[in-house]
């Protein structure tokens, strides 16, 4: 298949239809960027909590209009990697189930990445990208001298940052989880010190994909998560084998805790090696080098300080999270008089698992679409533009994310059954899971809305405003989560946890949004309202098909194929009326789907 044909079947030629059936009005011309855009790159969500890939990284603003984000390689390994890392998600609940061995797993599964995200890894994604490619354009070498010295720091950094984490394992469980005591918090400090091994590798495979990214090498990063994803299962897999199920605290050894830790370890140095070695494949020889002066390092990092504050604030988040889930999660089991009760931060992160796969599939198509246009409408200073391409990307992503949200409302416990309910994970356990699901079901748009927003920001070159908005938002989040362990039943805080975690994005998107309507002079409001309403509107009759379908599936006797029923016919037939009753009442957002593969159709027949 040939380049255009790529695009043609991707977000950036849905993008392209929607704006050829939307033709521009008068010219507003005036918008000056508050700094170069291409000083900053995109930091992704900024509150990744585990292995979950983040795939914009900073390839969306790194890659020319045209190559990377029109390649279907990049678009296929991004699935794949969500698929798997859900599969994995699945695999580590029928391994440990929900309760207090679960919460544990999770509690130390995030550590690490949290303690690597805001050491490192945001300067990385929001800093690097951008300075190592005018670096490879305007230095004599190439930038490779830089690149070398980059390369040589960071791996001493994260050499010490391992060491320094696994022997100060202990305080680390106690500043996330600090109500663990006992066997449980035994089981979570030595799957913590294990699990810390990866920061060295977290570490590796993030500059890998930096330094590939920077030769425009996009697909390799997509793939390369499936390998950590599929290993980890499998330790999964070993786990429960030798185990078995129904785990406690009380009666998982050390030794098969180990092999579970030392499993998912492995699966995270395999991505490293393969990233590393796909790195080597395109050039790139490392020289350690660790003269760091006259190299520009500490000044594009200084450059960074508003992006930082936005990412240090959204990890206080996920600490907050953490140590409300357990805290939650350890009080439930307690009351119950039991380890198997609980039920906290796994129920919370195998829910969220799930909220995140419509956004990692769609919405970042259109994010990763957008940015160079938005960018480059900026330099033009065409403030219409740049709002046009607001307007359109979240349109375009909302037709389809209005029907996936509803449907995550209605088959969040049929689909969690179905997915989650094996090996120790329990049927009432994946009905929590889905009850979760539910609140996080109502966060999709806000969540979408609010990350789109902070696109407009980055192709305005503005870093501070997203990091002043982030502070009033991290503290509603965090007022919201201590008021429900302060005030809710044990065993009901983790479903409110999923409106504390949207309510970050609440508060920062009607912020943003206030900061933009004035600086672009509107968002396009009125249409965007039109056309929520109008696919909501559309969806209605999909959606009382589907409750229907869950209803009498519900009569039928036992758990998984009832789900299982209920998922796969309301699923399909819900779809298809959707797709009817949105073409009956007008949603042209959905025609530009249509319009490109008919004609693409076309193209074919001729």
């Amino acid at each position: 298949m040939d380049e255009s044909g790529k695009r043609r079947i991707l977000m950036p030629g849905v993008i392209d239809e929607a704006e050829r059936a939307e033709p521009p009005g008068e010219p507003e011309t005036g918008l000056v960027p508050v700094r170069d855009p291409g000083d900053v790159a995109d930091p992704g969500t900024a509150d990744r909590q585990g292995p979950e890939f983040d795939e914009i990284g900073g390839a969306a603003q790194a890659a020319p209009p045209g190559v990377a984000h029109s390649s279907a390689v990049m678009a296929i390994g991004t699935v794949f990697a969500r698929l798997t890392g859900f599969l994995r998600t699945a695999v580590i609940g029928a391994a440990l189930g929900a309760a207090l061995l679960g919460d544990a797993y999770q509690a130390a599964e995030m550590i690490p990445y949290t303690v690597y995200e805001l050491l490192l890894g945001g300067l990385l994604a929001s800093v690097f990208v951008p300075f190592l490619m005018k670096r490879r354009m305007r230095d004599a070498d190439g930038g490779a001298a830089t690149e070398q010295r980059l390369l040589g720091v960071v791996l001493l950094a994260l050499a010490v940052l391992t060491a320094v984490a696994v022997l100060g394992a202990d305080g680390l469980v106690s500043l996330y989880a600090g109500g663990y005591t006992g066997r449980q918090r035994e089981v979570a400090v030595l799957l913590t010190r294990l699990l810390l091994i990866q920061i060295f590798f977290i570490g590796v495979s993030g500059l890998a994909s930096t330094l590939l990214n920077v030769r425009q090498r996009f697909g390799a990063p997509m793939w390369a998560p499936v390998v950590n994803n599929l290993l980890t299962m499998g330790a999964g897999l070993l786990f429960l084998w030798v185990a078995g199920r129904g785990q406690t605290t009380g009666t998982v050894t050390d030794g098969q805790l180990t092999l579970l830790g030392l499993g998912s370890a492995l699966g995270t140095a395999a991505q490293s090696g393969v990233l590393a070695w796909l790195l080597r494949s395109a050039g790139f020889r490392w020289r350690p080098r660790l003269d760091l002066r006259g190299s520009g390092l500490g000044e594009a990092a200084r450059a960074a300080t508003w992006m930082l504050l936005y990412i240090v604030v959204a990890q206080l988040g996920v600490l907050v999270t953490a140590n409300v889930a357990t805290r939650a999660g350890e009080r439930a089991a307690a009351a119950a008089g039991g380890p198997a009760a609980g039920g906290g931060l796994a129920v919370y992160k195998f829910a969220l698992v799930v909220f995140q796969l419509p956004y990692a599939i769609i919405a970042v198509s259109v994010i990763t679409a957008l940015l160079p246009r938005m960018s480059a409408h900026v330099a033009e200073g065409r403030r219409d533009l740049v709002r046009a391409d607001f307007s359109r990307g979240l349109r375009v992503a909302a037709v389809l994310l209005v029907p996936l949200w509803l449907g995550m409302l209605v088959f969040a416990i049929p689909g969690s059954i179905t997915f989650f309910a094996h090996g120790s994970l329990t049927p009432d356990g994946a009905r929590r899971i889905g009850v979760v699901l539910m609140v996080f079901a109502v966060m999709v748009l806000p969540f979408t809305v609010h990350q789109l927003l902070m696109r407009v920001f980055y192709a305005l070159g503005d870093t501070r405003t997203p990091g002043l908005i982030a502070v009033p938002a991290g503290l509603a989040q965090a007022a919201t989560a201590f008021a429900l362990l302060a005030f809710v039943p044990a065993r009901q805080v983790v479903i409110g946890l999923p409106a504390a975690y949207g309510l970050f994005y609440l508060v920062g998107a009607t912020g943003a949004a206030l900061v933009l309507r004035r600086r672009l002079g509107g968002l396009d409001g009125r249409r965007i309202l039109r056309a929520l309403a109008r696919m909501h509107l559309a969806a209605l009759p999909a959606l009382a098909l589907a409750v229907a379908v869950v209803w009498a599936a519900g009569l039928l006797p036992g758990d998984r194929l009832p789900a299982l029923l209920a998922l796969a016919g309301g699923g399909l037939g819900g779809g298809v009326l959707y797709l009817v009753t949105a073409r009956l009442v007008n949603v042209p957002e959905l025609g530009y789907f249509t319009a490109m593969a008919a004609a693409r159709f076309r193209r074919r027949q001729a």
